[in-house]
């Protein structure tokens, strides 16, 4: 075993030195420019996110689709990797290329053919940006995206990468990368000021401060899932992250705060937001669950839809969440989100709500401070229309994200 973890430790590290030389990524631009074929007005296309269990990845896609006034063409990883709702499932086809930005070989080069097909004809390229663009978390896939862009704007296509953060931690290949996108003529559209002041201090052309592209949709669903059909007001919404859960104790943290929401007779729904095998939110809920006891607390063990968290945040108290398009959601709803901020993509988020207090470092023994910030949110008789206010300025610039797609509806 320890030698199998060291073999796949040396091939990362031999990926990760390849990579860092720009050759693969020189061989990738040219197969997809010699494979890519002519703009046209048939269509949208757009490079989803990973999804597979990520909700916020599923509301990006979905705010994509039912912006679209022509079908969208969905490039993914798997087949299974979203699934639309009944609303929008005409209004778009999924195509699976599974090496296309993770892989190499003659796989690779055979999605990487494939991409340059599907773009004949469209309308625009699109390429969800989200927080998978600066080489954070996985690099080649981050530098693979930035060059289709770079690619298809270079070849004529009206392309954009749309709503995403920039850390200030991006490695160097990422920063070129998205410099040779920006200079070929790709739209990159920044999700909040941080992110924004961040790309153009690199000296990189193209930026367009915006907001993040879920704010844009506004699709509630008609009724609450069945497992929560008998909750009633008032309650609060809590997310406990696998993310996070790798370094801080969630189950410990959040007890100040559900303490605070017992306290005050606010039913907690701990939700989870993230559904997969590595980061997994719901054993981080369950976690929470486990430590506090059932009195007060209701565990979601199922995966809801964008509209179903938009619909189960519009009559929340108060939200805890740390993942971003949780707080996304419920701030669109005009809802106050303490949200947790792990990867440095939820600080600007809270400058366009002019809330910063909203946006906590998790660390042990956050939770005292963290249940004072609840508390102070609670008790603020202004704090639903300090947030409504926000969200109008976001839903205001996260418009660029869909101006070139279209305002919904079939063209």
């Amino acid at each position: 075993m320890k030698l199998n973890n060291l073999g796949r430790r040396l091939r990362r590290l031999s990926r990760r030195i390849i990579d860092r030389t720009g050759v693969p990524t020189r061989r990738f631009a040219t197969a997809l420019s010699s494979a890519a074929g002519a703009p046209g007005d048939g269509f949208h296309v757009l490079i989803a996110p990973p999804g597979a269990g990520n909700i916020g990845d599923q509301a990006m896609v979905e705010a994509f689709v039912a912006s679209a006034d022509r079908p969208v063409v969905v490039v993914t990883r798997h087949d299974e990797d979203f699934v639309l709702p009944a609303d929008l499932h005409d209004r778009a086809r999924f195509v699976a290329l599974p090496r296309l930005l993770y892989g190499d070989g003659p796989e690779h080069d055979r999605d990487v053919r494939s991409l340059g097909a599907l773009l004949e004809g469209a309308a625009t390229v699109s390429i969800v940006g989200a927080d998978i663009m600066d080489g954070i978390y996985s690099l080649r896939p981050s530098v693979r995206r930035a060059t289709i862009a770079a690619v298809a704007a270079g070849r004529g296509f009206d392309t954009s990468v749309i709503g995403f953060s920039w850390n200030a931690a991006a490695p160097a290949p990422a920063r070129k990368a998205l410099r040779l996108a920006g200079a070929a003529g790709t739209r990159l559209l920044l999700r909040d000021p941080a992110s924004a002041a961040r790309v153009r201090d690199l000296g990189v052309r193209g930026v367009v401060e915006t907001a993040d592209i879920v704010f844009t949709d506004d699709r509630l669903a008609d009724d609450l899932p069945v497992a929560l059909k008998d909750l009633s007001e008032p309650y609060a919404l809590i997310n406990a992250s696998g993310l996070i859960a790798r370094s801080v104790d969630q189950a410990v943290e959040y007890a100040p705060v559900i303490a605070e929401l017992r306290d005050r007779g606010i039913h907690v729904v701990l939700l989870p937001h993230v559904l997969r095998s590595s980061a997994d939110d719901l054993a981080a809920c369950r976690a929470v669950a486990e430590a506090v006891g059932p009195e007060g607390v209701t565990l979601v063990e199922s995966m809801l839809g964008p509209a179903e968290i938009r619909r189960l945040a519009t009559k929340a108290s108060v939200v805890v969440t740390g993942r971003m398009h949780l707080a996304v959601m419920s701030l669109g709803q005009g809802v106050p989100a303490v949200t947790l901020a792990s990867q440095g993509k939820v600080e600007g988020l809270m400058r366009l709500f002019e809330w910063p207090e909203l946006c906590v470092p998790p660390r042990i023994g956050m939770g005292v401070g963290l249940r004072d910030i609840v508390r102070r949110a609670l008790d603020d008789p202004e704090s639903r229309v300090r947030v409504d206010r926000g969200a109008h300025r976001a839903r205001e610039l996260a418009r660029s994200n869909i101006e070139r797609v279209g305002q919904g509806g079939h063209g």
